[in-house]
């Protein structure tokens, strides 16, 4: 991946897709932190809210909007849209009409540097179409032998890996219609949070079967960001980690701060993003 290459005078903008078919990973989460990172980098952001229903995304940048009007802050803003699920009872109808919301919102994101999408918990036809629009594929997964399960189906006492999960293969799928069409394959990242709450022999065999899995399965792995409280309590303020100043304050505020800055700027690195900004 050559993300460092892409520059705003590129006419087609890279889209970032953030999804996983399990709730609770923080890919909300890490959708708003990395659209508010790219923006502080200079970069033109859309975002795209397919999880609609729940509308963490949307929800995020409404509180960012009222923030801004209130202090007075100049809070980066990106382009937002929010696409809901077709209520349309033929299933054809439903999936053309899906098909053309998302296409008018690429339309009206087509000035920006970067799209951000933030996508359901669940397998659906708009999850689909917004996956094979991603360049770079980001699955935020706690570290858990449960949610390894996201990625493959695991024999828990042999800790062995049995079958790729209907998640892996819905991604398969979308990267091969990708490629088949003539476009770049996905760049498949998946990021691994909250590391710090688990023993060390489960940590290593956890470690074991991701990178096993990501041999068999063609992704990267990634340092995540982990459970802070600062990232929730911020949330409402329509802030980030980002927003925060670097001092002022008690010594025990900085320093949680600092760390939720830092790892947001390694998830950045990860991934190819740090050293994107415009020339």
């Amino acid at each position: 991946m050559q993300l460092d290459s892409h520059r705003p005078e590129e006419s087609v903008p890279y889209v970032i897709v953030v999804g996983s078919e399990k709730g609770g990973t923080g890919k909300s989460t890490t959708a708003i932190h990395l659209a508010v990172a790219l923006m502080k980098l200079g970069f033109r952001v859309g975002t795209i809210d397919l999880d609609a229903r729940q509308g963490t995304l949307s929800a995020f940048f409404r509180n960012r909007a009222a923030q801004a009007e209130r202090s007075g802050r100049p809070l980066e803003l990106s382009k937002h849209r929010a696409i809901v699920r077709s209520g349309a009872g033929d299933p054809a109808a439903a999936e053309a009409d899906e098909a053309g919301r998302l296409q008018d919102a690429f339309d009206d994101l087509a000035d920006c540097h970067f799209i951000v999408i933030d996508t359901p918990g669940s397998d659906s036809y708009l999850c689909r179409i917004g996956h094979n629009r991603a360049d770079t594929l980001i699955t935020p997964l706690n570290d858990s032998f449960l949610d390894i399960e996201v990625l493959a189906h695991i024999n828990r006492e042999r800790r062995e890996v049995e079958a790729p999960s209907v998640y892996s293969q819905l991604v398969w799928e979308q990267n091969n219609q990708r490629v088949v069409a003539g476009r770049p394959p996905i760049d498949w990242v998946v990021l691994r949070n909250r590391l710090a709450h688990l023993e060390a022999r489960n940590m290593r065999e956890i470690q074991a079967l991701l990178s096993l899995l990501a041999k068999r399965i063609g992704f990267r792995l990634a340092p995540g960001i982990s459970e802070r409280v600062v990232f929730r309590e911020m949330f409402m303020q329509g802030m980030t980690a980002l927003d925060l100043p670097e001092t002022g304050g008690g010594q025990g505020e900085i320093a949680s701060h600092a760390a939720a800055r830092r790892e947001v700027q390694e998830l950045l690195q990860a991934i190819g993003l740090f050293e994107a900004a415009p020339a």
